[in-house]
């Protein structure tokens, strides 16, 4: 497996440091309104990452954090007149909520900048410590000439970095022992929240955030790195700055970027009033949609969303569901189980595409061959199948299409939504069977209920249900 590492500029194949384990680090929003599709196409991409290192046996140990404190958050508080905490919290959920509906797996873990600054604290004083920080006037900050390899990820060198100053500007800009210098910690502004620390009360930089919690929860040397290509600098050459200086080891073997999303051929942004979060695609189209449409193009391709393309989106992802319908209409009507000699010569021929797709993922997470190779196999089951077709063919058919789809993230065997009535009506049918002490049948319907995605509360006011 290959994979494009922004550190060489160049493909690489993929060793992990420990084998058969993935430690894989992706930066998340920050978190102060919902979430755009700028956000979404890291967390779409590499979830697809993941998952696809998952489908090939790796333990994934993949971690995404919330920055949930930061001059935006603290604005709208402000705004709002509450906490930036009740900010924080409030669109962690709803980001959480539009994570759900991209079908984009929960972390191993999601780390709040919040319940990790006493890690952030220690790993500051061992910078100042070494040598690479020093403090002034409560403002701690970070010598960046002093890290010989500054610059290596962005492929900049120090000098030149002089013109992208402007983003590395602070408060304080006369205290710096050097213009490049960056901040580490910084003291409160009135009414801001705060944390204790050596050199004041005050809040970490952005950068030190993901240092600390990537050490914390993957340890202090990592196989990937990734996000969007905006971050690569200064947030990812900064965060290697710390993390080599403080831990003294190399910190990311591979780091992995996205590039951007237009809109209609222009930058996103809120003065071009283009500017489109995933909830206001949710209420034009499934995000199913918007998944499908994300890995249509090669993560490392800049990506233009228009409604055109979307449309087009929907339909390719209709004709992958269609597909599986299809089998699975054959499937009930099957006149026969067993497979016949011709039909396992044909479900062997499904390996080329299999094949295709994997050739296509083991090359740098190319998604979009991966794509074409799913809508090949389509048309196989759209030409090789028939009412004649046995049930055991039609369901390794179904099995086959469903693993390659689920490594894509893309739900093609959707499970029929049932009536509240009907639910009802298999609960009295339980409830019967308990008080007949027909324990089997009654299981057998709590589990038939559950893997249609109903959950069955036993309470003293009866038996209630929800949805998974």
């Amino acid at each position: 497996m290959k994979l494009y590492n922004t550190l060489s500029k160049q493909k690489e194949e993929f060793v992990p440091l420990e084998e058969g384990k993935v430690r894989m680090y992706v930066c998340g929003p920050t978190v102060y309104n919902f979430i755009h599709i700028g956000n979404a196409r890291p967390m779409i991409v590499f979830d697809t990452v993941r998952r696809y290192f998952e489908y090939k046996g790796y333990d994934v140990n993949y971690v995404s954090n919330f920055t949930d404190v930061d001059d935006k958050i603290i604005k709208k508080a402000i705004e709002e007149g509450v906490t930036a905490d009740e900010i924080s919290k409030r669109y962690i959920a709803e980001c959480k909520k539009d994570m759900e509906g991209m079908n984009i797996k929960p972390a191993t873990k999601h780390p709040l900048a919040t319940e990790e600054i006493c890690g952030m604290v220690d790993m500051i004083q061992t910078l100042i410590d070494k040598g690479y920080a020093y403090e002034k006037n409560g403002t701690v900050y970070y010598r960046t000439r002093k890290f010989q390899d500054y610059g290596k990820l962005s492929h900049k060198n120090l000098d030149d970095l002089r013109s992208g100053e402007r983003s590395l500007l602070v408060t304080g800009e006369d205290e710096k022992e050097d213009p490049l210098d960056f901040v580490l910690w910084k003291p409160k502004k009135e009414g801001e929240p705060f944390w204790e620390s050596p050199w004041s009360e005050g809040r970490p930089g952005w950068h030190i955030e993901c240092s600390e919690m990537s050490k914390k929860y993957l340890g202090e040397q990592i196989d990937i790195h990734a996000g969007g290509e905006d971050l690569v600098f200064p947030h990812h050459e900064n965060e290697i700055a710390q993390s080599e200086a403080a831990n003294g080891k190399e910190f990311a073997k591979y780091w992995m970027h996205n590039a951007f999303l237009n809109i209609d051929n222009k930058k996103m942004s809120k003065s071009l009033g283009n500017f489109r979060t995933v909830r206001e695609i949710s209420e034009q189209y499934d995000l199913q949609v918007l998944r499908f449409f994300m890995l249509s193009a090669h993560y490392r391709s800049p990506l233009n969303f228009s409604a055109d393309l979307m449309e087009a989106s929907k339909n390719g992802l209709e004709r992958i569901v269609n597909a599986a319908e299809n089998l699975k209409y054959k499937r009930k009507n099957a006149k026969t189980e067993a497979m016949t000699e011709e039909e396992k010569s044909a479900y062997a021929q499904t390996e080329e595409f299999v094949k295709e797709f994997e050739d296509a993922m083991d090359d740098d997470f190319n998604t979009a061959d991966a794509v074409a190779a799913v809508f090949d196999l389509v048309k196989y089951l759209n030409t090789n199948t028939s009412e004649e077709s046995s049930g055991e063919y039609l369901d390794a058919l179904l099995k086959r299409l469903v693993t390659l789809t689920d490594v894509l993230g893309l739900i093609v065997d959707k499970k029929e939504e049932m009536l509240a009535e009907d639910i009802e009506k298999m609960i009295e049918e339980r409830q019967a069977a308990r008080k007949a002490k027909d324990f089997a049948k009654a299981d057998a319907i709590r589990d038939e209920l559950l893997s249609r995605g109903i959950i069955l509360e036993d309470t003293r006011e009866g038996v209630k249900w929800k949805k998974a």
